[in-house]
């Protein structure tokens, strides 16, 4: 079984990593409440461990050697001189910019999109001297770009795509302070604390509050807190803020009932039909054009895309209901004034999506985009390469063979890695989410409904559920439920490990709706083999036929020192001694692509011992296996070897087993 992490908005300009101040290298240690990942990222604790195990490199030394020589490591000096460009934007003053030369011209377009007096613009490119700078450039790569270079923003026509990107990112503009995204999951949006704890102190926010900080401030507990509260509720453990009461701008802002444009309208421009009540509870049509927006004579009932008076004509959807609602001109100025004294960590969406199982329940407002998302096809959100499918498990075991030889490498590595396994979760939420609702072809549909099995672009999907009884005598469904939790955390370890020539699969356990679902990728050549033929190493009957292979021996022993799997020997069905390096229920499959796969890792730890059943001791079903369900965490299993090498010994001895024991940390 499988797991991974962020979710990738190709609708909106892709935020790019880089090593600008609106860039940054972005940590891979994942972890979501509802949507279990694999993160990409391996601990550099646990790379320690990993090279410890390992031969000598090439230049003869171990890494791991703190004080040796190291002539064989590469030192990179990253050299980040910024400059100052001007920026000239339509309708408003020049100003200075502060660049990297690492940054991408895309990166100056997120900022332009995030910045008060220009977010209202999405379809622009940057312009220097007259020539067009490429979105992907690096800007140390454009010529002619240095100290006080000019940069022009020019108005590019929209396309349907652009103009779906524009509509989106007022929207985003509307809701910056609504944290319905945030409760409900949504573009990577994600409740803060900051603001609560710091009152507003930091940020510009804070110079505000100088002449403030002598106001008394009211210490007395909440009643739900206080001895004899009945109530205990949930919602407080999130964050609460003054800044989220909603500040209306509009009323109504959804797509038209009159959309796609006939074909006739097509040849005029005409992209796409908006419909809109001011908070005047005035009800226009839009028609978002190649040129920009402008009011048409539609109504409900009667359409008529001719312009109606007066005509105005705006490149931006924002400079148009700024024209025609005075409320959303006064009230979409404050609300933008707001959201950028807001402090970064705030506003900058997180690079994964973090699900809350304490959302309170809210108003549930009209929302065009999110009915788009639900039941359309979102348009820059495809999963399908254009022509073709995504083959998820060979992106990802093609970014972990990426050469790590020396910092930008690594750097490199990383990024591919995190970028895929973001895609991949993403595709696998929508998938599950798919599967539960109905909207996927079961692969066995005579089967009962508990075991059927979907694929949907190129996924594996199953559910939580005991179908071969493999768990009946470990309590059945139960253990089923609990057992991708296992796995995904044994996919996680061995993944931190990062043995090369060792593979695992990309996995995501999904609960929806009371249903637990487990995606993962797709072995090659594994749906047209049986699983006796696949299975090369371990045991796929639970220990009765168990196979071994001196290549995964080889590999498994690496991983062992860091994971604390010794080599060892169990019996066959027929007294039969086979040499391990794992659990026995751990498959080892040779995949057509000839790499080699381990997958079932939910036994990678023993379980915990404080759980284990006392003779005599009654205990209710539901409880009777939670043995097996709880497992010993790597913390865990390295400060009890370090008690029994310390146990006895002298202070010097001690000393040399603390060195000696490196406690692996595996973040969630």
């Amino acid at each position: 079984m499988v797991g991974v992490a962020e979710k990738s908005d190709t609708s909106r300009p892709e935020k790019t990593v880089g090593f600008g101040p609106w860039g940054g290298f972005r940590e891979t240690d994942l972890a979501l409440p509802s949507v279990m990942l694999l993160n990409g990222d391996c601990p550099e604790s646990l790379k320690r461990e990993e090279r410890a195990a390992e031969p000598p490199r090439e230049n003869g030394l171990d890494e791991s050697e703190p004080g040796e020589e190291t002539t064989g490591q590469e030192v990179i000096v990253i050299q980040d001189t910024g400059f100052s460009v001007k920026i000239l934007a339509p309708g408003i003053e020049p100003f200075s910019l502060q660049v990297s030369p690492q940054e991408m011209v895309q990166e100056i377009h997120q900022v332009l999109m995030d910045r008060e007096d220009t977010c209202h613009r999405t379809c622009f490119s940057l312009h220097l001297d007259g020539n067009m700078l490429d979105h992907f450039s690096e800007l140390r790569s454009v010529e002619g770009l240095q100290e006080g270079s000019v940069l022009r923003v020019v108005e590019e026509p929209y396309t349907v795509r652009e103009a779906r990107i524009h509509v989106r990112h007022v929207r985003d503009l509307l809701k910056s302070l609504d944290p319905s995204d945030a409760f409900n999951g949504v573009d990577c949006n994600s409740l803060s604390f900051l603001s609560v704890f710091t009152d507003g102190d930091l940020g510009d926010s804070g110079k505000r509050k100088k002449g403030l900080e002598m106001d008394p401030i009211d210490c007395t507990p909440p009643e739900y807190i206080l001895p004899g509260s009945r109530e205990r509720p949930l919602c407080p453990l999130q964050p609460q803020n003054r800044d989220w009461k909603p500040l209306q701008c509009l009323k109504v802002l959804t797509m038209s009932g009159w959309n796609p444009p006939p074909g006739n309208r097509k040849m005029h421009g005409d992209l796409m039909y908006l419909f809109v009540i001011t908070a005047e509870d005035r009800q226009v049509s839009i028609t978002a054009s190649t040129r920009g927006f402008y009011l048409n004579q539609s109504t409900a009932y009667h359409f008529n895309p001719k312009p109606a008076s007066p005509r105005f004509l705006s490149h931006s959807l924002v400079e148009l209901l700024n024209q025609i609602s005075p409320t959303f001109k006064k009230n979409f100025a404050v609300l933008q004034k707001k959201r950028v004294q807001r402090h970064p960590f705030e506003r900058i969406a997180t690079p994964f999506q973090v699900y809350s199982w304490t959302a309170p329940q809210a108003e549930h407002a009209m929302d065009c985009v999110r009915a788009e998302d639900a039941y359309t096809s979102r348009l820059g959100y495809e999963e399908h390469i254009p022509g073709q499918t995504r083959d998820w498990n060979e992106e990802l075991q093609t970014t972990r063979e990426l050469p790590r030889k020396n910092l930008p490498e690594r750097l490199l590595r990383e990024r591919a890695i995190f970028k895929v396994h973001s895609d991949f979760t993403a595709a696998a939420t929508r998938g599950a989410m798919a599967v539960i609702d109905g909207n996927v072809m079961a692969i066995n549909p005579s089967e009962e409904t508990k075991m059927q099995m979907f694929i949907w672009n190129n996924i594996f999907f199953s559910l939580g559920f005991d179908v071969r009884d493999h768990y009946k005598d470990f309590g059945g469904d139960v253990a089923a439920y609990v057992a991708p939790t296992n796995d995904l955390n044994g996919v996680r370890t061995y993944n931190a490990v990062d043995v090369e020539g060792l593979y695992t699969l990309g996995t995501v356990v999904v609960d929806y709706r009371g249903y637990r679902v487990t995606a993962q990728s797709i072995i090659p050549g594994i749906l047209e083999r049986d699983q006796e033929q696949s299975v090369i190493y371990g045991s796929i009957d639970f220990g009765k036929t168990v196979m071994s292979h001196p290549r995964y021996l080889e590999l498994l022993e690496r991983t062992s020192r860091p994971l604390k799997i010794l080599r060892h020997r169990v019996l066959n069905d027929r007294g039969e001694e086979v040499e391990l390096c794992s659990s026995v229920e751990c498959k080892g499959i040779i995949g057509n692509d000839g790499r080699h796969y381990i997958l079932d890792l939910l036994r990678t730890f023993p379980p915990d011992l404080n759980f284990l059943p006392v003779p005599g001791e009654t205990l209710p079903e539901e409880a009777r296996y939670i043995w097996i369900q709880l497992r010993t965490i790597p913390e865990i299993q390295c400060l009890l070897l370090l008690k029994r090498r310390m146990s006895g010994n002298s202070t010097k001895q001690q000393a040399v087993a603390i060195s000696q024991v490196r406690i692996t940390l595996f973040t969630e």
